[in-house]
């Protein structure tokens, strides 16, 4: 049986209660049209998820009891940030949305010179609520329990920045291992990732289907990305995307591991 599942962030669990937002409330009540007495799935967003009863609904938002907290391992123990390059139309929501199910931990929207999409100040705010949106969607539905982390779009000299930052502030998550996905060629995936350990963070940058521009790879390179090819065929920025996340997890995180429950 289909977990009917539903987010609260941790100042919405208090003790024995969960409480859900107005929004959640709705779609308990009037989508799945539960009653009091049916069990429901509650996560935190931070990795914590509980088993629970539908108890009552208070000022238009619904009280679950909490009967047990699960202990089972759903995330991937891979810390993977997919840097991808702003896709038109649909294509990015699907990045998106795909990208959640495949467990990756963070994705940073990358403004690039031949991106085929750009946004002003108020379009970033908006766009960048949607992903968050579609990716909240994703988590409940393949049974995740952390939120994916989605910034705003950045260009990747302040992508880059912020990866340095965090190899100076953070002594656990420094080197990362940075592969840069070029429609030009490079190492092939293995090659890389051999060198590669799942005790460090790993990064993706997946171009635009214009492709990278010369300064920007000149850039990443001297940032320290590795160029890895996915073949000789042109592929898609949505395909390459989860080629390269598919390959990246199969190898170092958990897509290669047996289903324990």
């Amino acid at each position: 049986m289909t977990r009917r599942r539903f987010y609260a962030p941790p100042d919405d669990i208090n003790g024995s209660i969960a409480v859900l937002s107005t929004h959640e409330t709705h779609h308990l009540m009037h989508v799945l049209r539960m009653t009091p007495g049916d069990v429901a799935f509650v996560f935190d967003g931070c990795g914590n998820e509980y088993r629970c009863e539908f108890a009552r609904v208070a000022e238009d938002r619904a009280e679950l009891e909490i009967a047990e907290s699960l202990s089972d391992e759903v995330e991937s123990p891979l810390d993977l940030t997919l840097a991808q390059a702003l896709a038109k139309g649909e294509k990015f929501d699907f990045i998106v949305q795909k990208a959640t199910e495949l467990g990756v931990s963070r994705i940073t929207p990358l403004m690039t010179r031949y991106a085929d999409m750009r946004l002003d100040e108020r379009q970033k705010i908006s766009r960048t609520e949607r992903w968050r949106r579609i990716s909240l969607e994703s988590t409940k539905q393949c049974g995740r329990r952390r939120l994916v982390q989605i910034t705003e779009p950045l260009s990747i000299y302040q992508f880059m920045s912020v990866v340095e930052s965090s190899n100076d502030s953070v002594a656990e998550k420094a080197d990362h291992s940075l592969l840069l996905f070029s429609e030009r060629g490079g190492f092939g995936v293995n090659e890389v990732l051999g060198e590669a350990s799942s005790f460090r963070p790993v990064v993706a940058l997946v171009g635009p289907e214009g492709g990278w521009s010369d300064d920007e790879l000149e850039a990443l390179n001297d940032y320290g990305c590795k160029p890895v090819t996915l073949g000789p065929r042109i592929i898609r920025t949505e395909t390459a995307a989860l080629v390269a996340i598919t390959l990246i997890q199969h190898a170092l995180g958990d897509l290669s591991s047996r289903r324990t429950s």
